[in-house]
Order: C-alpha cells, then sequence, then structure tokens
C-alpha cells in the first residue's frame, strides 16, 4: 500500500509546522508543510512590531534580513535558529491555498488556520471526489510546544499510517487519540 500523504498546517509556515516537518521526514513520512496566512509573520522587538514578509521571500533571505537587524535579538528569542532549521528542510515557506498538490492527510495545529483550509476547500470545486481527512489540534506557537506538537503528530500520523481502512476506522482512531492525549480534535472530511 502506498504511503499516505500529509501536510501539516500553521500561520506562517515557520515554527509549528515546520518541527513537525522535520520530525515527520526524519521518521520517513510523506509530509510537506505549509501556512494559511497572507503572510508570514515573525516576532520582533516588541509583541505590536513584528517582522512581516510575503511567502515568496526565502527562508535564508529572512534568516540573513533579521541578522542585519537585530542579530542579538533573534539569536536569544531563538528565531535565527528556527530560520536556520527551515532552510535545510526547503526553500521557503508556502500557503496552503495556493498549492494543487493533493493529501489524505491534512493536519492543522491551531484553530483558526482549520478554518481558513476548510474555507479553501469550500471556495475550490472537487474534480476527483478523492477524500482528504483534515484534522486540527492546537498547539501553541513556541518552540518547546512546537517540538512536544512534532512528537503527538507523528504518533498521530503512525496511528492513521497502520489503519487498515482508514475511512472507517478514523472516527474511533481519533477518539482515542484525543482521550489519550488530552487534546480537543475537530475532524472533517473534504473532497479535491
Amino acid at each position: 500500500m502506498p504511503k499516505l500523504r500529509f501536510a501539516v498546517v500553521c500561520s506562517s509556515n515557520m515554527n509549528r509546522s515546520m518541527e513537525a516537518h522535520r520530525f515527520l521526514s526524519k521518521k520517513n513520512f510523506n509530509v510537506q508543510s505549509f501556512g494559511t496566512g497572507n503572510q508570514v509573520k515573525l516576532p520582533g522587538p516588541a509583541a505590536d512590531k513584528p517582522n512581516v514578509f510575503s511567502f515568496d521571500w526565502k527562508y535564508s533571505d529572512i534568516l540573513e534580513q533579521l541578522k542585519k537587524k537585530d542579530i542579538n535579538l533573534y539569536t536569544q528569542n531563538g528565531v535565527l535558529n528556527m530560520l536556520d532549521r527551515n532552510r535545510r528542510i526547503k526553500d521557503r515557506p508556502q500557503r496552503f491555498q495556493d498549492s494543487d498538490q493533493r493529501f489524505d492527510i491534512v493536519i492543522s495545529l491551531e484553530e483558526r488556520v482549520y478554518d481558513q483550509i476548510m474555507e479553501d476547500f469550500n471556495t475550490k470545486e472537487a474534480e476527483l471526489m478523492e477524500p482528504v481527512h483534515v484534522i486540527n489540534f492546537d498547539i501553541p506557537d513556541n518552540h518547546e510546544e512546537a517540538t512536544i506538537g512534532a512528537f503527538v503528530i507523528c504518533e498521530l500520523a503512525k496511528l492513521v499510517e497502520e489503519s487498515d481502512d482508514l475511512d472507517n476506522e478514523i472516527d474511533e482512531l481519533l477518539q482515542e487519540f484525543e482521550d489519550k492525549t488530552k487534546r480537543r480534535i475537530i475532524h472533517s472530511v473534504q473532497f479535491y
């Protein structure tokens, strides 16, 4: 049986989705990562002054830009380290809504992102009627939670990939996973 195609999605394709992408890739899952925001946002010198980039910026260029702005601040808050990790995984952040790739499982890491994914599916016309399971559980957007979240996502991916009849077993599988992890899960089936 061919491997399932996974997408992990957060808002900016910077922290949570990229850590999950890295971790799942190391475990040999077929995975891509995305953001759903209109722009890529990273912490700035103050909470109300984020660094904002378009999705066509390369991770390496964002890294160099922030080094020039304030190497000490962005080293201290972990942003440079995160960007260095990201550029080793792929060239640039990608927007889920702009992708024409097909997935079996889409895992969003924040309810707002899940809503944006659902909105995207609702605006597209399904062509082949291939099902895709869209699953959400919230992971706070910080480095520590992103690392923990990657482990949880990997655990879920293993369960899903080992299922003999995913379409019939997924509700029960997700209920057991929710009970075990104490993370509220939202799930729906969409079609491509």
